[in-house]
């Protein structure tokens, strides 16, 4: 059996989890994520031992330059999950919670080397065959028929009535699958993703689906990621392939998600922006940036596992121990912002997007995802202001991610057409009444005569 990491002399541990040691999930860590970073911080240092699901041993990196360190040194912190001491003595059973995102796959976030280089260059190559232009276009007809279904209410909850949906319809249409399947994946991938006791069926549901995808894109190729992956010189098996795009779909998804929410939270009630706004010093891409730091999609990373017995920030890491990234604590270091109230515009050495040859190869696509929709929301509502106080939203956590719950908003109703969706739109059950109304126009520089004169077109314009 592994043993459960020690501190090293002079380090206290607490906590009622065996050895001491505290939970990355459970009632502690779900309620207030940030908090525990911050008192593992306190009680470790840049590094600390703590327990996951099963109370398996980890350790947890919450030092900016340790997480970096760790990132950018596949040799002594591989992400070949076989390396893991849990996983050969059996810990890590078929039905565990962890096993959707920690069992080994011929993916390359789970390989390094020269099998990393092969499969990575194939990935990188499928999605810089898409151009910017491009997603924008798929993200306009999806975002203008989402805000299309409740433009008329004068209410609508930004998380569940667009932010879970936009990403995973767009990156439906960006892989190459039937768009009806969009409301579907996200139940599944956000289910997988929070490990619930689920989380393994909702994981068979998606590979079903890619491989049915894969099967068909041999026959009937099209310009999608699919059919780039299957005609790239690197000639993947249809193995790697249906887990390159369950890696490629499945991360822009709950980034994304995540991103467009605490965007549009950050622009709805904090007074720093409204303030830059007055004085046109505020872009959204600033915006972006800020919630990157200080919110980044993701929590952590799991995982990376120790190649052979190594030191790190004092402690000593044996092989086989797994590791996982601390984006968000590294994020907020004292050792690198020693004060948070110092806004981060154009600062992009963030770990939102993890680091060194295995960081996220979506993150261009969801960036372009999460700043196209958010700009095209506030262009057609302009006067979108949070109908709930501050203090009552609330969030959910899981190991990886904390997101908000519901972003109630209110706004001027506005008149739009009773018509079927837009062409190559994909939308989830109607959750209220389509209205009576005229038609709406569906570009952003058209979205209404006049000039609106709220904070939001300040924040487009910059």
């Amino acid at each position: 059996m592994s043993t459960t990491p020690t501190p090293p002399p002079g380090c206290p541990a607490h906590g009622s989890s065996p050895g001491g040691l505290r939970r990355l999930y459970g009632l502690e860590a779900e309620a207030d994520p940030m908090g525990l970073y911050e008192k593992l911080r306190a009680e470790h240092g840049p590094v600390a031992p703590v327990l996951v699901h099963g109370d398996l041993p980890a350790w947890l990196v919450l030092g900016h330059a340790e997480n970096l360190h760790v990132a950018h040194n596949p040799s002594l912190f591989s992400r070949d999950s076989r390396l893991w001491g849990d996983m050969k003595e059996g810990n890590v059973p078929p039905d565990h919670p962890l096993t959707p995102v920690a069992a080994w796959q011929p993916v390359c976030n789970f390989v390094d080397g020269g099998d990393h280089k092969r499969l990575r260059g194939a990935v990188t190559t499928a999605t810089g065959r898409f151009d910017r232009r491009g997603i924008r276009h798929h993200v306009s007809r999806q975002a203008h028929a989402l805000i299309d279904r409740f433009e008329g209410v004068g209410q609508a909850d930004l998380v569940s009535d667009f932010a879970t949906y936009l990403p995973m319809l767009v990156m439906t249409r960006l892989v190459g699958m039937p768009e009806s399947y969009g409301p579907k994946l996200v139940e599944a991938a956000r289910d997988m993703l929070q490990g619930t006791d689920t989380a393994v069926a909702s994981n068979s549901y998606i590979t079903v689906a890619l491989e049915q995808l894969v099967e068909r894109k041999r026959t009937t190729p099209g310009h999608d990621l699919a059919t780039f992956l299957i005609e790239d010189p690197a000639r993947l098996t249809d193995a790697e392939i249906i887990e390159h795009l369950r890696l490629v779909l499945i991360g822009a998804f709950e980034k994304t998600a995540n991103l467009i929410a605490n965007t549009l939270r950050l622009v709805l009630t904090d007074n720093r922006f409204r303030n830059s706004l007055s004085g046109g010093h505020m872009t959204l891409p600033d915006a972006l940036d800020q919630i990157l730091w200080d919110e980044p999609p993701l929590t952590t990373i799991l995982g990376r596992w120790a190649t052979s017995d190594t030191d790190l920030a004092g402690y000593r890491i044996k092989a086989g121990d797994m590791l996982l990234l601390g984006l968000a604590a590294g994020n907020v270091d004292p050792a690198i912002r020693p004060d948070l109230a110092i806004p981060l515009h154009g600062n992009r050495s963030h770990l939102a997007f993890g680091g060194g040859p295995h960081d996220c190869p979506g993150q261009d696509i969801g960036r372009a995802i999460a700043d196209t929709g958010i700009e095209i929301l506030l262009a057609r509502l302009p006067d979108l202001t949070l109908s709930c106080s501050e203090g009552d939203l609330r969030w959910t956590s899981s190991l990886m991610s904390r997101h908000l719950t519901a972003l109630p908003v209110e706004f001027t109703a506005r008149s739009t057409a009773k018509s079927s969706p837009r062409k190559g739109a994909s939308l989830p059950p109607q959750r209220r009444a389509e209205p009576d109304s005229e038609a709406v126009p569906t570009g952003v520089e058209g979205a209404r005569e006049g000039k609106p004169t709220s904070f939001f077109s300040r924040l487009l314009r910059g």
